[in-house]
């Protein structure tokens, strides 16, 4: 488990949680082309929650698994149900960030084998929820980066009704949990809208995790 504090360029949010403010500034330019590659290839869509509702956030996958939601549960998938292809290969650009935030956090030998790419368009939102479709949630941390538009990280506890941290998140920042926080409820507040040098009226969420 990753200590509050694991270095002076993290800040701590919780215990094995910590927020890297710029972590992808570096190589933003190489990020961004390949997320467009990776955007080209299978378009973010609206899935279906197993209730029926359409999420407001568009999403789309990339590596060698790919999360999917539809009436038949939350799951992840090798092929992507839209095409029947193979979901896009996990960009170099997008391993490198993913490995070295966990590292930075605490987390030495992450090697993320699923990213979800979530489009947030002004007002879209993600209510709290916990991540634990993958198959070793103790094992493995969370890494998320922020991309396009600010918005507003909810942290959030081991309960549903715990009260929630909010993160202010801006271009190229990124978030780790794991260990002791891995299966925090967590959220985005409500995205305003604006306009992004590169990514226009868009706020892009990539999250990588060891899935399989």
């Amino acid at each position: 488990m990753a200590s509050l504090f694991p270095s002076p360029d993290c800040i701590g949010l919780a215990p094995g949680a910590v927020l890297l403010p710029g972590a992808a500034l570096d190589d933003e330019t190489g990020i961004v082309q390949a997320l467009n590659e990776v955007l080209e290839q299978a378009p973010p869509r609206h899935m279906l929650t197993p209730g029926g509702l359409r999420m407001s956030v568009a999403v789309s996958n990339c590596g060698g698994l790919g999360w999917v939601s539809d009436r038949s549960g939350y799951r992840y998938e090798r092929l992507d149900p839209d095409s029947g292809r193979p979901w896009p290969a996990l960009p170099d650009s997008f391993a490198r960030l993913a490995r070295a935030a966990a590292s930075r956090a605490g987390f030495e030998g992450f090697e993320p084998d699923a990213c979800l790419v979530s489009v947030y368009a002004p007002g879209a939102r993600l209510s709290l929820h916990q991540d634990k479709d993958e198959r070793d949630v103790a094992g493995h941390p969370l890494v998320s980066l922020s991309l396009g538009l600010p918005a507003v990280f909810q942290l959030g506890g081991l309960a549903r009704g715990d009260r929630t941290l909010k993160v202010p998140l801006s271009h190229g920042d990124a978030l780790v949990w794991g260990g002791a926080s891995r299966l925090r409820y967590h959220g985005v507040a409500t995205v305003s809208d604006g306009e992004h040098r590169l990514l226009g009226r868009r706020r892009i969420n990539l999250s990588f995790r060891r899935a399989g």
